[in-house]
């Protein structure tokens, strides 16, 4: 699914770029959600993954992230987020009326793909979660008792077992790799409170991806926050020895298997 194309959208905040996989006639509609400080273009496979599957697959770049606008990694609210991920979907429902709609979210975006399916449920077919920022995370607590943030950008032998991908990643433009800012993560301690207390998704079917060597969300706060989440119906994978990006880990394979199997079971009711 070589072809791609880039919408430009009026974001809560500022103007973010949106890329579309296109299928002239899917069976689904796929909205990927990606991390902090990364963007949309580094899920080219899984869109290729999804689109021989039958989806038309629609991605954004967070204001601040990859090539849309705003000051970069700056999120004040992510409730703004939300609300630009949502005007996403109304892009592709408008393109494809009446076609079930699929989420899936990565670190980051698991936490803005979590709350859209506490505000949204109602519009989502299937909600998949990938090693997801919810439940109890550290990370915020550490950095907000510091006086000054230190400049301790991602390791990228963290992401994946697969060199290969830390070498991208490291040399990606795109990518962000300085230190987080102190706003973006107060919005991220404020919504993981959010999400925590507002409740579960109900009939959603989610299916929760998460590396058991992640040291960048650890498989034990991701769980407390699946718990809290509280879907009628949990479907979970935790693969031995991956890391954070279990896309493009050394075992996709049986993680896009996984994926496929669970949509396909989903779409089979």
């Amino acid at each position: 699914m070589a072809d791609t194309r880039e919408h430009v959208l009026d974001g809560s905040r500022a103007s973010i770029v949106v890329h579309e996989w296109p299928n002239p006639r899917p069976r689904y509609l796929a909205l990927v959600v990606h991390g902090y400080g990364e963007h949309a273009g580094r899920y080219a496979e899984v869109a290729d993954v999804l689109g021989r599957h039958g989806a038309a697959v629609f991605g954004p770049d967070h204001v601040g992230h990859g090539r849309s606008a705003g000051e970069r990694v700056l999120i004040e609210d992510f409730e703004d987020v939300v609300a630009d991920v949502h005007a996403v979907a109304d892009l592709a429902r408008a393109a494809h009326p009446d076609v079930p709609v699929v989420m899936i979210g990565h670190s980051m975006g698991g936490l803005i793909a979590a709350r859209y399916a506490q505000l949204h449920g109602d519009e989502l077919a299937a909600l998949v979660l990938s090693g997801p920022v919810i439940g109890d995370w550290a990370l915020p607590r550490r950095l907000l008792a510091l006086d000054e943030i230190p400049d301790t950008p991602i390791s990228p032998d963290a992401l994946s077992r697969d060199p290969e991908v830390g070498a991208a990643y490291a040399a990606d433009p795109l990518v962000w790799h300085g230190p987080m800012k102190r706003p973006t993560v107060e919005a991220f301690a404020r919504m993981l409170d959010t999400v925590s207390k507002s409740g579960g998704i109900g009939p959603v079917p989610l299916l929760w991806l998460h590396g058991d060597d992640d040291r960048l969300v650890p498989l034990s706060g991701s769980r407390v926050g699946i718990e809290e989440l509280r879907g009628d119906e949990v479907t979970r994978r935790v693969y031995v020895g991956a890391r954070h990006e279990v896309f493009h880990e050394t075992n996709k394979a049986d993680v896009f298997a996984d994926l496929i199997r669970f949509l396909d079971e989903v779409f089979a009711r």
